[in-house]
């Protein structure tokens, strides 16, 4: 596993460039809380007997770039990537066979689609799918939303990897 690098978002960017450093910046601050621990490390819950994970926490976050970019964004229908109607958080509870590589690569895949369909919208355009009570949202809400979303989570990760190896860091 490599450690990624972290660009700091720019100081005097336009609002779209900003947003997307932001958005960026919070993406690599998640990747270097994962970096350098094992599959098992990954697995290790917060607080036995809580399942939450990095693993898992990594790929929530995958399914959080799916929904927003691609189901309500670009209105794409989607299957969950983890989660089933039977088991609504099904991508927190890992398992021995769940791993990084593939995690990792599901949650990359689904930035590259959500950067991907981003491109295709203006700031104020409104997505073509809608959100759970029926509602539609502009582009730059779904960017102040999933900035965040990775703030918050990134909070939850770093408490997690202090946990898991002691690291800490922002």
């Amino acid at each position: 596993m490599t450690f990624p690098e972290r660009s700091e978002p720019a100081f005097d960017a336009a609002e779209r460039p900003m947003l997307e450093g932001w958005l960026d910046y919070h993406r690599e601050t998640m990747a270097m809380k994962c970096a350098g621990l094992t599959d098992a490390q990954l697995r290790e819950a917060s607080v036995p007997p809580s399942a939450f994970t990095l693993l898992g926490l990594l790929r929530h976050m995958a399914e959080v770039e799916r929904g927003w970019f691609r189901e309500v964004l670009a209105g794409e229908e989607l299957p969950e990537l983890y989660s089933t109607e039977e088991d609504p958080d099904g991508e927190f509870r890992v398992t021995e066979a769940d791993t990084w590589a593939e995690a990792d690569a599901a949650w990359r895949a689904e930035i590259a689609a959500a950067r991907k369909n981003a491109a295709a919208y203006h700031l104020d355009d409104f997505s073509q799918g809608v959100g759970s009570a029926g509602e539609a949202f502009s582009l730059r809400w779904i960017y102040l939303h999933m900035i965040e979303e990775y703030a918050r989570h990134n909070g939850h990760a770093d408490l997690v990897r202090e946990r898991v190896d002691g690291a800490t860091g922002d």
